[in-house]
């Protein structure tokens, strides 16, 4: 894929950060929309897992495996990748966690935020470097296969509203204007599109590089679903029980993007 389409498929999961704050910045659109941005939680979550384990973990297999002279160096292989998918699940954890414990999916609302605006700063710049890497996400699998890219682009998208929602609520929850509100998902946005443009720029130097940079980032995209998503799809099923089920949904929204790309 050239870098124009790089830039382009980058550009549509930026924005989208900034359609997510939007949601929350202007009223009448967040009453309609909020129930809406809660079954997109969901729909993200199961189409991301469907995405990591049925297409992701096996290209990065056959990567890893490729010229493998027994089945020792191929195991070696593949555990050179489960490595890496670990430690980009482990860097975002530690990220959220301990650089930025003030980060969560949904709506902020730890009292501490409001009293300490920083705490608001500080979980922006958490985020920024988590949506970074799901720019890096994005372009590590279109750069080794565009089916695959596309696939992790339309799982990444689904959860860059609720991502730019996160955002803006923080910022709100600070004491901030909706001007701050909307800047900081100008921000994270940006940050996404830098996760693309690194790999991009990094793969017209070293190709051998975005071997490396998809295990890790499907790590990334891992935690995403699974420590972020699927703990907030658990929480809104308290108010609404449909929105576990939307979760299959998107595991078979997957299988239906995974065969018409196929054709």
């Amino acid at each position: 894929m050239n870098f124009g389409e790089l830039l382009f498929f980058g550009g549509l999961v930026a924005l989208a950060n900034v359609g997510g704050g939007l949601l929350l910045t202007r009223p009448r659109i967040f009453q309609k929309g909020r129930q809406f941005l809660g079954y997109l939680v969901a729909l993200g979550a199961g189409f991301m897992l469907a995405a990591i384990f049925i297409e992701i973990v096996p290209e990065v297999v056959v990567l890893w495996t490729r010229g493998a002279a027994d089945g020792a160096q191929a195991g070696h292989g593949v555990l050179g990748a489960m490595t890496l998918l670990l430690g980009g699940y482990l860097l975002i954890h530690f990220v959220e966690h301990t650089v930025a414990p003030h980060f969560h999916f949904g709506e902020e609302t730890h009292p501490e935020a409001v009293v300490r605006p920083s705490a608001a700063y500080t979980a922006i710049g958490g985020l920024s470097i988590h949506t970074f890497f799901d720019g890096t996400s994005v372009a590590s699998a279109f750069v080794v296969d565009r089916k695959v890219g596309l696939l992790v682009f339309v799982a990444v998208l689904l959860h860059k509203l609720p991502e730019g929602f996160t955002a803006a609520s923080i910022m709100l929850a600070s004491g901030r204007a909706a001007s701050s509100a909307l800047t900081a998902t100008l921000i994270i946005g940006a940050a996404t599109l830098a996760g693309v443009l690194s790999v991009a720029l990094l793969q017209s130097h070293v190709t051998e590089a975005v071997v490396y940079a998809l295990p890790f980032s499907a790590g990334v995209t891992l935690y995403v679903a699974a420590s972020d998503l699927i703990p907030e799809v658990n929480h809104l099923e308290e108010k609404n029980p449909i929105v576990s089920l939307i979760v299959f949904a998107g595991v078979a929204l997957f299988y239906l993007f995974h065969l018409l790309i196929e054709r």
